[in-house]
């Protein structure tokens, strides 16, 4: 298959029923269709964010997974494109997403940065409002999580796609 056919044939197409075209009819008279208005988006596919035993593969980068982890908690695409910088992703609805991921915090130990601890949680960017945090564990008890307004969900367990 030609790799360009999104932009030359497709693109083509979606736009005709998007907007409307003219349609030959029955002895060269011309039909005017109406377009279904809204819109359409391409999106490029990368790498595969799992491997074969369904971990996180080693080469997705903290900007890959907290594109998928914001879509997967919220269904939408990030609002802002994310420095890699800080564990708070994006918000939606009055919840905030965080990410603890590939030692965003600047300790990459497996006892440390993709950990929620009670150290991390109370480091996190301020938010006032309900919390998701995704990391690789959690040494917070469920009581305190609810005290806190905050759910944990386990990566990569919690990511899956049904």
């Amino acid at each position: 298959m030609d790799k360009d056919i999104c932009c030359k044939v497709t693109a083509a197409r979606m736009k005709s029923v998007v907007e409307g075209y003219m349609k030959k009819g029955a002895n060269d008279k011309t039909e005017d269709v109406p377009g279904l208005g809204s819109g359409f988006q391409f999106c490029a596919l990368g790498e595969t964010l799992f491997d074969n035993t369904g971990q996180i593969a080693k080469t997705v980068s903290f900007i890959d997974l907290a594109r998928f982890v914001f879509f997967k908690e919220t269904g939408l695409p990030l609002p802002d494109e994310v420095s890699g910088e800080s564990p708070l992703i994006g918000a939606h609805n009055d919840t905030a997403v965080y990410l603890l991921y590939n030692g965003v915090l600047g300790d990459k130990t497996p006892q440390g940065g993709n950990a929620l601890t009670r150290a991390v949680l109370a480091d996190l960017p301020s938010h006032d409002g309900p919390k998701v945090v995704y990391g690789t564990s959690c040494r917070v008890g469920l009581a305190r999580l609810k005290e806190e307004n905050t759910v944990f969900r386990q990566i990569p367990y919690e990511l899956k796609v049904d």
